[in-house]
């Protein structure tokens, strides 16, 4: 069975739908097909620092700003760098003033969820296969063996996005580093020291190619994020299945680190997870095809650097806009969505690379110090 549909956004994370709720605050209605079965499928992650440059100026255009800042977890924004023998080099209290509020990316998925009419998401609809038609129209097939064919086709589905290649021969590749996530549960109450080691907000403690991060989410959860500078088999050969041995295995890379830091990882009360680190090649552009494009990490997938979800949403809120701003001449619109898009995806990898060196090159942690210091 094949439908015909005019906007169709595939993958309902947070820059799908926030092209969803723009479109729908312009009175354009949109379908968003998602290969999640449900809305509450999976975890969705941990803190978001939403900036005043995109992130919020796309929640503005979706007219969600004031709910927006009901989800903002007070003192989120709070920093401390610990050197791995446990000394504080940094240490800054959230003032309120800094204009990247933190909010659990669960509770803003949630709240996009609930600003579109019922109906708007189509859950359990993974794509099989993409191709292209006639007259700019696209064909979608899924793997129930459904399809639809599309007036506008939007990729809003990630790092292995199966529009991309619809208009492009990029994948991302590993970038040498993947992350270890552990969490602690309750910690005010239950782990007192791992809570106080944390402070309020946001811990870093770095090294030159490895480092230990984590964040204070609501109820008193810890979140780890442990960064390694390794090739993929070596985590391949860690048995995830065996937590205690596994927790083991990752803490012997932290050998000599201070006992506080290290307990983030052996005490955490989660198998640990591994996350690789991919990235597309520094400014990945394609060629104008009509009827189809591409928004967040399906068209630029970088290193992260804290803009990742910022700008699938500001990629979402400038496509409708654009949309609604020509209306009936969908190639025009397109036209002027990428033509801003593209330098815009260049300067957020350069400032992914810049990062990362602060956080991991050699003259880690004092780096990231002196940037906090305003030195860099």
């Amino acid at each position: 069975m094949t439908t015909h549909e005019n906007v169709t956004i595939i993958g309902a994370g947070l820059g799908g739908l926030t092209l969803a709720r723009v479109l729908h605050v312009n009175g354009i209605p949109a379908t968003v097909y998602e290969a999640e079965p449900s809305a509450t499928s999976r975890a969705q992650g941990g803190l978001l620092d939403i900036h005043e440059h995109d992130g919020q100026l796309a929640l503005k255009a979706a007219g969600l700003f004031d709910e927006f800042r009901v989800l903002v977890l007070e003192g989120g924004e709070a920093t401390r760098v610990l050197d791995r023998d446990g000394t504080v080099l940094f240490e800054e209290a959230d003032d309120g003033t800094r204009g990247r509020p933190e909010v659990p990316r669960g509770e803003l998925r949630q709240l996009l969820l609930g600003s579109l009419p019922p109906g708007t998401v189509r859950w359990g609809h993974k794509v099989s296969s993409t191709r292209t038609l006639a007259d700019g129209r696209h064909e979608v097939t899924f793997a129930d063996g459904t399809a639809l064919t599309t007036g506008l086709l939007v990729g809003a589905d990630g790092a292995w996005s199966r529009v991309r290649p619809l208009l492009s021969d990029a994948v991302p590749a590993y970038t040498g580093m993947s992350f270890v996530e552990a969490y602690l549960f309750d910690s005010d109450t239950r782990h007192p020291a791992h809570a106080k080691t944390v402070g309020s907000g946001a811990l870093f403690s770095l090294a030159p190619g490895k480092g230990l991060m984590a964040h204070r989410e609501r109820g008193g959860t810890l979140h780890t994020y442990v960064m390694l500078t390794e090739p993929q088999d070596w985590f391949a050969g860690i048995d995830l299945t065996d937590s205690a041995a596994a927790k083991a295995r990752i803490s012997q890379e932290f050998d000599g680190w201070a006992p506080e830091l290290i307990a983030l990882i052996t005490d955490s009360e989660t198998t640990p997870v591994v996350r690789t680190i991919n990235a597309q090649p520094s400014g990945h552009r394609w060629d104008r095809v009509p009827g189809v494009t591409l928004l967040g990490d399906a068209a630029h997938v970088t290193i992260p650097n804290g803009e990742g979800a910022n700008l699938a949403m500001y990629d979402g809120a400038e496509l409708a806009g654009a949309i609604a701003a020509h209306p009936g001449d969908t190639e025009t619109a397109l036209t002027e969505y990428e033509r801003a898009l593209f330098p815009r995806s260049a300067a957020a990898a350069a400032e992914g690379a810049r990062i990362h060196e602060v956080l991991y090159g050699d003259k880690a942690p004092h780096s990231l110090v002196d940037m906090f210091h305003g030195h860099q």
